[in-house]
């Protein structure tokens, strides 16, 4: 099931490099911070995030570390992630939807250490400025479908341009 669903998203995320809608060059186009909570393991997360601008009309990239501190563990997260924006104005909330890919490398309080490669489906709403970009308000959620937590809940801003 797990297996499919990647697929899926895979195939949704490059099908989605012909829609239509204002593309932003590649390059760094803010930075903010980013707090929430996580499901198995139990945790407050923080982080921070860098809007890389857009591999194809309405594809974001923006990827992110996020270290996550309960349970008795410490999770540091890093991951690279791909999101189709619905809609192109900036101005306006648009839904998106993504996936991302990174090491989760996890440390328990009283010694032992593991890591793994997290993947991550994620869903999402977010607003920016309007006219200028100069900047985004979100709110995503994300699925762990193999070596992640089981679910993030996220709110971040971006300041830039």
């Amino acid at each position: 099931m797990k297996k499919t669903l990647i697929i899926v998203l895979m195939i949704g995320l490059f099908g989605s490099l012909t829609a239509y809608g204002n593309r932003r060059p590649v390059g760094i186009h803010g930075i903010g911070p980013r707090v929430g909570f996580t499901v198995n393991p139990d945790q407050i997360h923080v982080g921070v995030h860098f809007d890389l601008g857009d591999l194809g009309d309405n594809l974001m990239m923006q990827p992110n570390l996020e270290i996550g501190f309960g349970d008795n563990l410490t999770v540091v997260a890093p991951s690279f992630e791909v999101d189709y924006r619905f809609r192109s104005d900036w101005g306006a909330w648009t839904p998106y939807l993504g996936g991302g890919a990174g090491p989760v490398f996890y440390s328990a309080k009283h010694g032992g250490s593991a890591s793994e490669l997290g993947i991550y489906l994620q869903f999402g709403i977010g607003k920016g400025s309007y006219g200028n970009k100069s900047g985004h308000f979100f709110v995503e959620g994300k699925l762990g479908l193999a070596d992640a937590p089981d679910f993030k809940a996220t709110v971040g801003w971006t300041f830039g341009q």
